[in-house]
């Protein structure tokens, strides 16, 4: 994980933190990853953005 952009690790973060428990709050789970990764308000959003798109596939 070293090396790679704040934004990919917490994309990765936060999947794997689903895959362990699927009924995760994912708000707690972005604002969670957004303070551990230091990422932007941009960032966060396209967390958001990134979750819903994922669900929509389901």
């Amino acid at each position: 994980m070293a090396g790679e952009a704040p934004i990919k690790q917490a994309v990765k973060w936060i999947d794997d933190q689903l895959l362990d428990n699927s009924g995760a709050d994912r708000v707690k789970l972005v604002d969670e990853a957004s303070r551990r990764f230091d990422l932007s308000p941009l960032d966060a959003d396209f967390l958001f953005r990134h979750l819903a798109e994922r669900a929509k596939k389901k």
